[in-house]
C-alpha cells in the first residue's frame, strides 16, 4: 500500500474531528451492511450506495441548523443517517419493512422525515431539484430565515430543468444551495465525456448565481464550504451552488459492475484519498485520539448497524391495506 501523506492539522476541536468521523464511519458501516443484505435478497429493487462519498453531506450537515431542509436523488441513505434520521428506520425501510420511516412503500429511494426535514430522496434523475427551489420558496415566503440544501450529482447537471430552476431562483433571490456531489461517473459514463465545461458550478454565472468548487474528500474543506453558502443565503442574496469532488467506490448502483473503470483507479483513491482516513490520520496525528480508541469507535458503530439489520429483519412486512393509505394529502392550513 502506499504511503499517506501526513496532513497538515488544522484548527479543529478534537469533538468535532470526532464527531465527523463518527458520522461518516456510520454511513459507511451502514451501507456496507445494506449490500450484504442486497445480496441475501433482503433488499429488492435498486439500492445506491454512498460508500466514498461520505465527506460530502457529513461536511455539509455540519454547517446547517436547526430547521434547514435537505433533498437529493436515489443515492440518498447517507444525507439520512447524516441528518439524524434513525439507522433502524432507514434500513426497515430498505427492506421494505412495517418499521421503516414509509412504513415499507418507499424503499431505498423514496423515503421521508418531516421531523428532520428531509424531503427525499428521488428517483427521477434531476427532479428534487426545482423541488428544493419550491421549499426554498416557501421558507423566504414565510421570512424564516431557513436554507434549503438540494443535492444532485453530475450526471443531473445536464438536464433542463436544473437550469430552469437556477433561472427562478436566482431571479426570486431564494435561499437554496445547489449542491452538485460531482462523482466523476454520473450512472457511468466519465464527466469528461458527457460535458465540455471545464466546471459544472460555473454554468450558474450564466444566472448570475455565484458559487465554487470543493474537494468532497476533506470533510473539513466542505464544511467550510458549506458555511460560506449558507451565510450567502441567510443575508438574502439568493442561491448558491457548491460543486463538491468526490468519488463513489461502488458501481452507480448494486446491478453495477463498474466496467467502465479500472480496479487500480478506485484503488488509489481509496489509499490516497479517502475521507475517513484523512479524518482518522488527522485524529491521531493531532494526538487527540489512539487505535484502540478509534477501533473501540468502529466496534461501537458496527453493533449499531447490526441492531438496525436485526431491527429491519424482525419487523414485519407492511399490511395489504397500507396500499389504500397516504394516496391523498390532508387538507393544507391556510397561514395568515
Amino acid at each position: 500500500m502506499a504511503a499517506r501523506k501526513v496532513p497538515d492539522l488544522p484548527n479543529v476541536s478534537k469533538d468535532d474531528l470526532l464527531k465527523y468521523y463518527r458520522e461518516m464511519l456510520l454511513i459507511r458501516r451502514f451501507e456496507e451492511k445494506a449490500g450484504q443484505l442486497y445480496g441475501m435478497g433482503l433488499i429488492g429493487g435498486f439500492c445506491h450506495l454512498y460508500i466514498g462519498q461520505e465527506a460530502v453531506v457529513v461536511g455539509l450537515e455540519a454547517a446547517a441548523e436547526e430547521g434547514d431542509k435537505r433533498i437529493t436523488s436515489y443515492r440518498d441513505h447517507g444525507h439520512m443517517l447524516a441528518c439524524g434520521m434513525d439507522p433502524k428506520g432507514v434500513m426497515a425501510e430498505l427492506t421494505g419493512r412495517e418499521g421503516g420511516y414509509s412504513r415499507g412503500k418507499g424503499g431505498s429511494m423514496h423515503m421521508f422525515s418531516k421531523e428532520k426535514h428531509f424531503y427525499g430522496g428521488h428517483g427521477i434523475v434531476g427532479a428534487q431539484v426545482p423541488l428544493g427551489a419550491g421549499l426554498a420558496f416557501a421558507d423566504k415566503y414565510q421570512g424564516n430565515g431557513r436554507v434549503t440544501f438540494t443535492y444532485f450529482g453530475d450526471g443531473a447537471a445536464n438536464q433542463g430543468q436544473v437550469y430552469e430552476t437556477y433561472n427562478m431562483a436566482e431571479l426570486w433571490d431564494l435561499p437554496v444551495i445547489f449542491v452538485i456531489e460531482n462523482n466523476q461517473y454520473a450512472m457511468g459514463t466519465s464527466v469528461k465525456r458527457s460535458t465540455k465545461s471545464p466546471t459544472l458550478w460555473q454554468r450558474g454565472a450564466a444566472y448570475g448565481i455565484e458559487g465554487e468548487a470543493v474537494d468532497g474528500m476533506d470533510v473539513l474543506a466542505v464544511k467550510e464550504a458549506g458555511e460560506r453558502a449558507v451565510a450567502h443565503c441567510r443575508a438574502g442574496k439568493g442561491p448558491y451552488i457548491l460543486e463538491v469532488m468526490t468519488y463513489r467506490y461502488r458501481g452507480h448502483s448494486m446491478s453495477d459492475p463498474a466496467k467502465y473503470r479500472s480496479r487500480e483507479e478506485v484503488q488509489k483513491m481509496r489509499e490516497e484519498r479517502d475521507a475517513i482516513e484523512h479524518v482518522r490520520d488527522l485524529l491521531m496525528q493531532g494526538g487527540h485520539a489512539t487505535d484502540e480508541d478509534l477501533k473501540a469507535i468502529d466496534k461501537e458503530i458496527k453493533a449499531i448497524v447490526n441492531e438496525a439489520a436485526e431491527f429491519a429483519k424482525d419487523s414485519p412486512e407492511p399490511d395489504p391495506a397500507e396500499l389504500w393509505t397516504d394516496i391523498y394529502a390532508d387538507a393544507a392550513p391556510q397561514t395568515a
